[in-house]
């Protein structure tokens, strides 16, 4: 899908501003991703006070720093550029050559990251299936290789998965519970990939650090639902970050002024309280969509900010027109499921129109 770009003036030095810059992001279906940094997060990056991160100098990347690992309950944090970049530095950090990780078949290590854990961490993936990406701790157990004697078989050394899932479910605390203390008596590494953590915790009506408490490591995205422009927050304990830095070192994500950028996560850190915002509005619009003859919302994934349906066999092609008609961005169906992501840009209007495409599209299915 092809998305314009709309460029505001660039102020006079020195002068004040304000940015109101017309987006597409406001009729942008396609993720939470696309959102436009607001004018309270633009003033923060342009006064934003810098050093260079990686002789650890920059006062207003170590405060976001601190500031995500408070939020966590956790020991230290690292920041980096993305969620990807942020799983693969814990596989490394948690893992050695060779070694052997469990995680659901469907998660965004396995499925959305380029093979990256063959390439960089050199460790081998035990995929399982799981439910809408939930794990099942017997499954787990069951997978698990420790044997030293045995040449034959790698060594189990992380456990992975995410809250909330790719498939739009969560993990309850009391199972995530349950995976930690299963990966403790084997002293195994659990890693949350939490690139949506907020909207999960506001959706099980408890706390990220809740959350994080039953992990070792988290990855959570500055720029999924939070409004940053970039970013993304590991979070774990001392020495396992210091690790996780050397480890960004070599994949070249060492920043140098990067408090400009900084700046704009400690903003989009304090938009996590608009979470369940997002996920009352997709909830809203699922229903409205579910009245619709035809429109399968399904409920089983209607978790966080996102809405998961299907339509009628021949009727995808006929969606996607009226969506563009109306300029309003989206994704193809993957495998016949449709997914639209609610997030902070989004307005009123889009929310309607996209109800009004969806009617069109299936009233021409009955013709």
């Amino acid at each position: 899908m092809k998305r314009s770009i709309e460029r505001g003036s660039r102020p006079d030095a020195g002068s004040s501003f304000s940015f109101d810059i017309p987006s597409a992001a406001a009729r942008d279906f396609s993720s939470d991703t696309v959102t436009q940094p607001d004018a309270a997060m633009r003033r923060a990056m342009a006064g934003a006070v810098v050093g260079d991160d990686v002789q650890r100098t920059d006062p207003t990347v170590l405060e976001l720093e601190n500031r995500a690992a408070a939020l966590l309950y956790m020991e230290a944090a690292l920041f980096v550029t993305s969620g990807t970049m942020g799983n693969q530095l814990a596989l490394i950090a948690a893992s050695e050559p060779g070694c052997e990780v469990i995680l659901p078949d469907s998660c965004h290590i396995v499925i959305h990251e380029a093979a990256a854990s063959a390439r960089l961490a050199q460790v081998q993936l035990r995929t399982m299936a799981a439910p809408l990406g939930v794990p099942d701790p017997d499954v787990v157990e069951s997978l698990i290789r420790l044997t030293p004697e045995d040449i034959h078989s790698p060594r189990t050394a992380v456990v992975t998965y995410e809250n909330p899932t790719s498939d739009g479910a969560l993990v309850a605390p009391s199972l995530m519970e349950d995976l930690a203390r299963l990966a403790g008596r084997h002293r195994i590494h659990v890693h949350v990939d939490g690139a949506r953590i907020f909207h999960a915790a506001a959706a099980l009506g408890t706390s990220a650090a809740e959350l994080a408490r039953h992990a070792d490591s988290v990855t959570f995205c500055l720029s999924k639902g939070l409004g940053a422009p970039i970013g993304s927050m590991l979070c774990g304990s001392r020495n396992f970050i210091e690790r996780a830095r050397r480890a960004r070192k070599w994949l070249g994500g060492g920043w140098r002024q990067a408090g400009v950028i900084a700046a704009a996560g400690l903003v989009a850190l304090e938009n996590r309280h608009e979470a369940g915002r997002d996920i009352e509005r997709a909830r809203r619009t699922a229903g409205e969509l579910a009245n619709i003859a035809g429109c399968e919302v399904l409920w089983e994934r209607q978790t966080i900010n996102m809405i998961f349906l299907r339509l009628p066999g021949g009727q995808d092609e006929v969606l996607m027109q009226e969506l563009s008609a109306r300029r309003l961005g989206h994704y193809p169906p993957e495998r016949g499921l449709w997914r639209f992501v609610v997030h902070r840009d989004i307005t009123d209007e889009a929310l309607g129109d996209l109800v009004v495409a969806m009617a069109a599209a299936l009233r021409q299915a009955r013709r």
